[in-house]
């Protein structure tokens, strides 16, 4: 009887292993399959599936962004889901990647009928703002003719060059703000060849090498919308025309330049950098009271173009101060206020909107996408929002300060040599800083600011 239990028991052995084996294996492949479809990324630019994605910062991106459930949401995600509806290759497998890239702005306008409950909704639009009851009256066009533009292709700069341009300056203005322009010219927005901040980082180059290792070519455009003369009590126009004739860097549109309608400066200005800017390899897009260290920018670009796998990066390059799950200001009296019947969730990871850089193509790519995502009023939430359809996602740089310097760090020696943008700085002060970014000659070869270099200073480590 023992004799045929271990006989039993040998088969049983013989005839399972391999079964549980298998099985192992199994699951195995599917775990490791799972893994791989949530921690790779998409870059396709025509649809991206529901889900959260995670970004370098390992903070989820929200489940309410373009919500699976439309009809609970605001007017806006309603309005949106029926453009996303009509580009989706699951939905319409017959559509082509050509006609998906076209994206007609009529499509824009018939999601207002294609939305079944916009009527009830938009109704409630009444008892807004003036301004929220203006942008949603206009808020699916998104082509307006230029009144000023530029002489030279891209903006003012030398055209004595044999290189194309490293970075392009796209600073926001208004017409009555001549003297932030003024500023801007006189210092960090001068165009041209500029000489990057490491004096000594040529490594021994000499003649053209060595000015290409160490600065690039420099373009400037202002970007403004129509202010009504009537509010103002003065008519600029004439006076921008003849602004533009001195300094060629005025780009305007024949739009109202409100708060909420600077997304519209965005998408317009990457159409016209699509058209004529093919060549600029970085754009730094930012407004007009920020100081830039301009050196310190030229840099990092370069050592960003001198980075293996460049193309392939470039496609995505975004640098900022990068926030990630916001939420919507609900209180009435903030200038950001989005009222919960206009849009519901949570805000997608954006870069904020006081100064950021990114790449040429990128800019390309956003003004693809840009034809397929409803405007927005926040116009760094809405740069965020095309970059999520665009599967990109911005990466934090500490040396882009959105809210100033911490307490006690403006006063250091060479603080200013260690930032890259700023925010919040009168034209007098501009100016000044721009003077001592030149004279303190011990802080031109400084690092960057960084996270660990911040902390090491607040734990007092560093002499």
């Amino acid at each position: 009887m023992a004799r045929c239990s271990c006989r039993w028991r040998n088969v049983l052995i013989c005839l399972c292993t391999p079964c549980i084996l298998l099985a192992l294996l199994c699951t195995y492949t599917t775990v490791m399959l799972c893994y791989d479809m949530i921690n790779t990324r998409p870059e396709v630019s025509h649809f991206i599936a529901q889900g959260i994605y995670m970004n370098n910062s390992l903070v989820p991106l929200p489940r309410t962004f373009w919500d699976l459930r439309p009809n609970r949401g605001g007017v806006w995600n309603q309005l949106q889901v029926v453009i996303d509806r009509f580009y989706n290759p699951i939905l319409n497998p017959q559509r082509t990647t050509r006609e998906s890239k076209r994206a007609p702005n009529p499509l824009l306008r018939d999601s207002f009928t294609g939305t079944t409950v916009s009527e009830n909704r938009l109704g409630g639009v009444k008892n807004l703002s003036k301004r929220m009851r203006e942008f949603v009256k206009y808020m699916q066009r998104k082509e307006y003719p230029i009144t000023i533009e530029p002489d030279a292709a891209c903006g003012a700069g030398t055209e004595e060059r044999k290189e194309p341009p490293l970075l392009l300056l796209a600073i926001k203005t208004k017409g009555v703000n001549f003297e932030n322009r003024q500023a801007i010219r006189q210092s960090w927005g001068q165009v041209g060849w500029v000489s990057g901040q490491r004096r000594n980082s040529s490594g021994g180059l000499q003649g053209g090498d060595a000015r290409r290792k160490g600065g690039g070519y420099i373009r400037r455009v202002f970007l403004l919308g129509r202010e009504d003369y009537e509010e103002l009590g003065v008519n600029m126009s004439e006076l921008l025309q003849l602004e533009s004739i001195r300094y060629g860097d005025i780009l305007q549109w024949d739009f109202k330049d409100t708060f909420f309608n600077l997304t519209l400066k965005d998408v317009l200005f990457w159409d016209w950098f699509s058209r004529l800017c093919g060549k600029t390899r970085f754009v730094f897009k930012g407004d007009d009271d920020v100081f830039l260290n301009t050196p310190a920018m030229v840099d990092y670009l370069q050592d960003q173009l001198g980075k293996p796998g460049t193309r392939a990066a470039m496609r995505s390059f975004m640098v900022g101060d990068v926030i990630a799950a916001a939420t919507p200001d609900r209180r009435s009296i903030s200038k950001y206020f989005i009222p919960d019947m206009f849009y519901k969730g949570i805000y997608p990871t954006y870069a904020g909107g006081g100064g950021v850089v990114y790449s040429g193509l990128l800019a390309k790519r956003l003004n693809d996408v840009s034809k397929r995502v409803h405007l927005f009023p926040i116009d760094d939430v809405y740069v965020g929002m095309c970059m999520r359809r665009l599967g990109a996602f911005p990466t934090h740089h500490p040396a882009f300060l959105t809210f100033d310097f911490p307490k006690g760090e403006e006063n250091e020696p060479c603080a200013y040599h260690e930032i890259l943008v700023v925010h919040r700085r009168k034209p007098s002060q501009v100016i000044t800083l721009w003077g001592k970014l030149k004279d303190l000659c011990q802080c031109w070869n400084v690092t960057l600011r960084d996270t660990d270099t911040k902390i090491k200073k607040k734990l007092g480590l560093l002499l």
